[in-house]
């Protein structure tokens, strides 16, 4: 929608129906969209609503409303009745108005901080193995909503809970000590978190050889899976760390600082960062007081066992376990006590929990159960839900033949990066070390545009090779439009400082980039309302189109009217400005040159 017709439009609209009519309607009741692209005009009128009160067909409703509005309103130079849909043109005065007074200014689509503070969690990984195809969707999302909700004007706190105790680190534990001959990062040259992702694996297929040979010899599956020795050790290893063993807390150190350098560099190839850490081993205790006060104030009740519940039938859920008889908690109830420190810590507004959906029911319960406590800061919760990416069968294979991991997949995409680049020529005149800076570029902007212009809620089939193409719905291609608009900015050499022509008429494709440029600012709101990075990901692709457009239909450095060059190479330096922005908030990066 155009950058500020918006109200006056409505506004206007209303007056006509009034002095057309002798009605007052509702401003509820006017509706504006884009015009569609099948059809001439800028912003369409729903007039529809309007027929009551003209007690005339939908088309000379919008016939008289159109014709009322090019007498009165001078932005508008056409209008057209389709149906029920009144189709208003702007005119090209209005246009180079917005250019002048929007999209120039230094701080267009820049807001002011809003004085609310929002967390974003995200990543959350597991120190016994590495991070995974899965882990990647997780970290762009989380790292670019944070982006955007900063760029509306959150004070935004990046954090990361890392789940670092338990049951499955010890599995990696107990294999590393059973089967590693001392093995270590620099001794093996694997990555650290590689390294503990090996014996988690390598002790897995142990514990199954154990479970197979017990039900060789008469158990039933279920019973070899709990006298199996090595899940028994691993138990008693559980047991020791959380009676504070020296000789396991050691061990729990030494692994789990090889899977942190290993994390960092994953992190920084990814180009996802975060403000605070949480540590399971610190929370994993959390949330017993809380137990207690619900329990105080009836909003837990305690069975025969001693163990603690909450009842939420009444909100067409089930009965909830958030304390076992014994006194241990479970799952919910650190996180319950988790909720509550990241709150005493920061005191935030909002905080966003980007989780795979397989978690949804959790997250209501989490929700519901703070909110029914009276905590206050509950209602600013949101599990922001995320569908599972695939592969295409047999593309890719991980080092421990089950899940991707994220390295293969970054190591694949520059591969790919390298050779589809190569492969079109776009290296002439660069540097090896320039090359290797462009095929991280490219590939790892193949990567997080792929998966960012997805809707969050959707599960998406990633393929490598498809998303490395620079004509498609692609990074590389919006990658590659940013660099052709620096080269002509480049060839022009062009100041942004320099006066705006003023040319006497626009042209079509001239039109469209700035109407669709204007929307810029509305983009970013409704991305950061909405917690979806792929409205502002497809819309950095529009912009990207139609500047392909403008470039092959108008002459830019060529122009004989000065003012017309001039204008061309402001609207040029704006759309470069709104593609590499947009990008940055998806967290790729946007080449000078390709």
């Amino acid at each position: 929608m155009a950058y500020s017709i918006q109200n006056k439009l409505i506004n206007d609209t209303l007056k006509a129906v009034k002095e057309l009519y002798a009605a007052d309607v509702p401003e509820a009741q006017i509706t504006l969209q884009e015009t569609r692209k099948e059809f001439e005009g800028h912003i369409t009128i729903v007039v529809f609503p309007f027929t009551r009160f003209s007690k005339k067909s939908p088309e000379q409703t919008g016939s008289e409303i159109g014709e009322w509005l090019r007498n009165n309103v001078q932005e508008i130079s056409y209008f057209n009745v389709i149906k029920g849909f009144l189709n208003i043109s702007l005119s090209d005065h209005y246009w180079i108005d917005v250019v002048n007074t929007a999209l120039l200014k230094p701080d267009f689509g820049i807001y002011p901080a809003n004085g609310k503070r929002l967390m974003v969690e995200y990543s959350s990984p597991n120190t016994n193995k590495p991070l995974h195809l899965g882990h990647i969707r997780n970290n762009l999302l989380g790292f670019s909503v944070a982006e955007i909700l900063k760029t509306y004007g959150y004070d935004v706190i990046k954090a990361n809970l890392v789940n670092d105790r338990g049951i499955h680190i010890c599995k990696s534990m107990l294999a590393w000590q059973k089967f590693g001959h001392g093995e270590t990062p620099t001794s093996s040259g694997l990555k650290g978190d590689h390294l503990v992702g090996k014996y988690y694996v390598i002790f897995d297929k142990e514990y199954k050889k154990e479970i197979e040979a017990l039900v060789s010899d008469g158990a039933t599956e279920e019973e070899a899976k709990k006298r199996a020795p090595l899940i028994k050790e691993a138990q008693l290893m559980l047991q020791k760390w959380e009676a504070a063993d020296t000789e396991v807390i050691n061990l729990w150190k030494t692994m789990n600082g090889w899977v942190y350098d290993g994390f960092e560099k994953t992190y920084k190839q990814l180009g996802v960062d975060f403000d605070k850490f949480y540590y399971e081993s610190n929370t994993y205790l959390l949330g017993k007081d809380i137990i207690q006060d619900g329990l105080d104030r009836g909003v837990f009740f305690r069975k025969e066992d001693n163990s603690v519940w909450i009842d939420l039938t009444d909100e067409g859920l089930d009965q909830k376990l958030v304390l076992r008889g014994d006194g241990t908690s479970v799952y919910i109830t650190q996180d319950l006590g988790t909720a509550q420190l990241k709150y005493d810590d920061f005191g935030m507004d909002e905080s966003i929990y980007v989780v795979g959906n397989e978690q949804d029911y959790h997250f209501k319960v989490l929700f519901l159960i703070l909110k029914k406590l009276g905590k206050a800061w509950a209602e600013g919760l949101f599990h922001l839900s995320y569908g599972m990416v695939d592969l295409p069968s047999g593309k890719m294979k991980s080092r421990e033949g089950t899940v991707v991991d994220a390295d293969d997949l970054m190591e694949e995409m520059l591969a790919t990066a390298k050779a589809r680049t190569e492969e079109l020529g776009k290296t002439e005149g660069l540097t090896e070390e320039e090359k290797a800076e462009l095929y991280n570029t490219i590939g790892m902007g193949a990567l997080k545009y792929f998966l960012l212009k997805v809707d969050p809620k959707k599960r998406l089939l990633f393929d490598p090779a498809e998303s490395v193409d620079f004509q498609g719905h692609t990074g590389p291609f919006i990658q590659y439009t940013h660099a052709r608009i620096k080269s002509v900015l480049k060839k022009a050499d062009f100041d942004m400082s320099n006066a705006i022509g003023q040319p006497a008429t626009l042209s079509t494709f001239e039109q469209e980039l700035v109407q669709a440029l204007s929307n810029y600012p509305a983009v970013i709101e409704a991305s950061a309302k909405e917690f979806s990075p792929a409205q502002l990901a497809n819309y950095a692709y529009d912009i990207a189109k139609l500047y392909n457009k403008f470039y092959h239909e108008e002459t830019i450095l060529k122009a004989e009217d000065v003012d017309v060059k001039n204008f061309r190479l402001h609207l040029s330096a704006v759309a470069a400005r709104v593609i590499s922005e947009s990008m940055r908030m998806l967290g790729i990066t946007v080449p000078e040159r390709m």
